[in-house]
């Protein structure tokens, strides 16, 4: 094989993996899960919320403890915290924060409560106008299924006090 035909394939095996790696990764990321939260925070006026490395700790250690089994079981811990899992490969962290964002549906503003048997508590935890610091993770369980955890700082969901004015 020619130098000329070793770089060639050299380099399409680069630009494979390259390219690979950009879509395994694409919708994971920090920025992708705090822009989908924003995305819908904007939506009803509540301000932006941020990246927190200490709430990302908190969440990818909680995410691992979860990859045994994959159940979706809260953590019971210091933050607010949203849970949900999908089979494919195509589950990423911004499907599951359009999974919770899609129960607006079920939320009606004036009475503060899910209608329509609907769930809605996932979505006013996105919207949460206190919940500030956000971490989220996303991680393939032994089932080969994708776990994704966000989690916030201050938590939300209050009995009685509406997610946003």
């Amino acid at each position: 094989m020619s130098f000329n035909n070793t770089f060639s394939l050299f380099s399409l095996f680069l630009t494979i993996l390259s390219l690979w790696f950009s879509f395994s990764n694409a919708q994971n990321l920090p920025q992708d899960f705090v822009d989908a939260h924003n995305t819908a925070r904007a939506q009803v006026g509540v301000a932006n919320i941020t990246w927190d490395n200490t709430v990302a700790t908190y969440a990818l250690n909680y995410a691992n403890s979860r990859k045994s089994d994959c159940n979706l079981v809260h953590s019971n811990g210091p933050y607010g915290e949203n849970l949900a899992k999908g089979s494919s490969g195509t589950f990423t962290g911004v499907t599951a924060v359009n999974m919770w964002v899609n129960e607006k549906q079920y939320y009606d503003y004036n009475t503060n409560s899910c209608i329509n048997g609907g769930q809605c508590l996932h979505y006013t935890q996105v919207v949460w106008r206190n919940s500030v610091r956000l971490g989220c993770a996303r991680v393939q369980c032994t089932n080969g299924w994708w776990f994704v955890t966000c989690n916030y700082d201050p938590p939300g969901n209050y009995v009685g006090q509406k997610p946003y004015y």
